[in-house]
């Protein structure tokens, strides 16, 4: 099957030989992305593109964090990487604690953390990865603090409820983050699928309120939604009697916007115990080459188990996966 590339394609194909920086190749290669027909004969194309892209990101990031002296690379694990942020004396470290079920070092002074500490967040047969920042206020702030921000998936923004200045601290923390050209959006932030690389960095975060169990009659949580209600979500929580513990996992699961797909082999039962995670909007397709990079080319056709709306029937390649899907790959 012929790919047919468009005369717009083909020029843009054009320009990224002759381009001369990084954020140009970068910007040339999602207009092609953008450009390409979405067909068949092109998916292995698109395929390469996007590992292109994926690599040359990568390399960009590795680049601004040598820029600035001192810097930490955390390697990505599980279904998504969260930086976990705020003030001193927040408890940060506390809520790390009843997220994880880790023993990182708690203190009742600031700056017990020290350098950021990745974890492991189970939510049920899935693990999040949670990495514990150093404090941060506006005087107080790290360039390569930034750059994790810049780099994870989503961020928990953590702040003390016992604290009435704890809106002010916030505001001011916020706005300084945004001088760096971090944004924080709302957890059901989806960007546009051309969105290019670099400023600002658009982030899906959580405002966790934490100690709420010392806000007595809760005039701190309300202050604060108040001041950032329109534009952050506020979760109450308390890390030292686990309320609110439970609903911030799944909340933290929700937003960073993945599907789990068990992948089925025919005649047995599907591995619930390992699922493929995947992005919202992942198609059959591309779950195969998931599965094993030569599964896409040689896919014949798939059956679907879905609760009670699919039961085993056929779907195309281009069927798009749900939460929890039970998928058979035929070749």
């Amino acid at each position: 099957m012929a790919a047919n590339l468009t005369p717009q394609y083909l020029e843009a194909e054009r320009k990224l030989k002759t381009a001369k920086t990084p954020q140009e190749r970068l910007e040339i290669m999602q207009e092609m992305m953008a450009l390409m027909p979405k067909h068949k004969a092109t998916e292995k194309l698109q395929a390469q593109l996007k590992t292109k892209i994926s690599k040359l990101k990568e390399e960009m990031e590795r680049q601004t964090s040598a820029k600035h002296g001192v810097s930490y690379v955390i390697p990505k694990q599980g279904a998504g990487q969260v930086v976990v942020l705020g003030p001193p004396n927040a408890g940060k470290s506390m809520l790390i604690k009843a997220l994880t079920g880790a023993d990182p070092e708690v203190g009742d002074y600031p700056f017990t953390t020290r350098a950021p500490a990745p974890y492991m967040m189970k939510y049920e047969n899935v693990r999040v990865q949670m990495v514990d920042l150093p404090p941060m206020a506006p005087d107080l702030m790290e360039s390569w603090q930034v750059e994790l921000i810049k780099i994870a998936d989503a961020a928990l923004i953590v702040v003390d409820l016992a604290d009435a200045d704890a809106p002010s601290l916030l505001e001011s923390l916020v706005a300084a983050l945004k001088e760096k050209r971090v944004e924080f959006v709302r957890e059901d932030y989806e960007p546009p699928a051309d969105a290019p690389y670099g400023p600002p960095f658009k982030r899906r975060t959580l405002l966790v309120a934490n100690k709420s169990d010392l806000d007595a009659g809760g005039a701190n949580l309300e202050a604060l939604k108040l001041f950032f209600e329109n534009q952050l979500a506020v979760v109450p929580v308390s890390s030292a009697t686990g309320e609110g513990i439970e609903d911030l996992k799944k909340r933290v699961y929700d937003f960073l916007h993945v599907i789990r797909v068990y992948s089925k082999v025919p005649g047995k039962k599907p591995d619930h115990n390992e699922p493929f995670v995947m992005k919202r909007g992942t198609t059959v397709i591309e779950m195969a080459r998931a599965v094993h990079k030569d599964f896409a080319e040689k896919l014949n056709y798939a059956r679907l188990w879905r609760g009670t709306e699919y039961s085993g029937q056929m779907v195309n390649r281009d069927f798009v996966l749900q939460d929890e899907d039970v998928c058979e790959l035929h070749l």
